[in-house]
């Protein structure tokens, strides 16, 4: 049998956790114009981003006297795909919202 000389053993094998950061988190804005209608701003809000009507329509109520509204709060991409659906879906109606992206 082989001796080990505990004497001799100068490191400590420890395990290195590495810390996982969350990604950024982006808003997704709607803006106030004159055009689009308060009952599409509520589709928009129950069917993108899955909103109950109470919420869709507090939202909208947001948007319309402030001028300006939160719909959700996502990662860049999610925030990115919901944004760009809400102005398709807007344009296929005539309607010209504006829906931005801002790091929260």
């Amino acid at each position: 049998m082989p001796k080990v000389d505990h004497d001799t053993d100068q490191g400590v094998l420890t395990e290195s956790k590495q810390k996982v950061e969350k990604p950024p988190m982006y808003k997704v804005l709607l803006h106030n114009d004159d055009y689009t209608s308060q009952e599409f701003v509520v589709l928009i809000l129950q069917s993108i981003f899955h909103k109950s009507f109470a919420d869709a329509f507090k939202i909208m109520l947001a948007v319309h006297n402030s001028g300006i509204g939160i719909a959700g709060v996502y990662t860049h991409e999610i925030a990115e795909a919901k944004c760009n659906k809400v102005v398709e879906m807007a344009q296929s109606q005539g309607f010209p919202l504006l829906c931005t992206v801002e790091e929260e």
